[in-house]
């Protein structure tokens, strides 16, 4: 189904007239609102420590519960992309990032509470202060550090994430 379909009022007005204008937006007729349905900003976080290892997380909620993952999610309001990651790492592994250097995005989707979430994902690598620190908290069940060459990118169950890992490891191994 496509998202556009699952607002059914104006936000404007209240009117129940609120109707698809095109693919991308509905309008409302009787105050002339537009909505426009634009993709929700996240970021996903490479981080390797001293022996070239990357921290990989087990995601402890749907979607996916259960697969590997990265440290990462959405931006907040008024956040850049790098103060972004940075609160997810600290949120999620309790790792405080010095230096985040954006790599490239993918464009993914997430079904979060019945609701298809389109978002673009911008792929960090990070750098953080103490990497003793680390620990499972947040959304994640548990994190560890896994060898480049013992990584499968199926084994994440977001599709963006498993690209973005394919894409890191391809580098790597360069």
């Amino acid at each position: 189904m496509h998202p556009l379909k699952q607002f059914r009022y104006c936000p404007q007005c209240g009117s129940s007239a609120f109707q698809i204008h095109n693919e991308k937006s509905k309008c409302c007729p009787d105050c002339g609102f537009v909505y426009y349905f634009n993709v929700s900003a996240a970021t996903v976080a490479f981080i390797l420590n001293a022996e070239g290892e990357l921290l990989v997380c087990r995601r402890a909620k749907e979607p996916q519960k259960g697969t590997l993952d990265l440290p990462g999610g959405f931006i907040d309001r008024f956040e850049t992309g790098e103060q972004g990651v940075s609160r997810e790492v600290l949120e999620e592994t309790g790792l405080e990032v010095m230096e985040a250097t954006y790599l490239f995005s993918l464009p993914n989707t997430y079904l979060y509470a019945g609701f298809l979430v389109h978002t673009l994902d911008q792929f960090f690598v990070c750098k953080v202060k103490d990497e003793s620190g680390l620990r499972a908290m947040d959304d994640v069940a548990d994190s560890f550090w896994m060898p480049l060459e013992n990584i499968c990118p199926d084994d994440f169950g977001l599709d963006s994430v498993r690209e973005g890992v394919r894409r890191f490891i391809n580098t790597k191994s360069k």
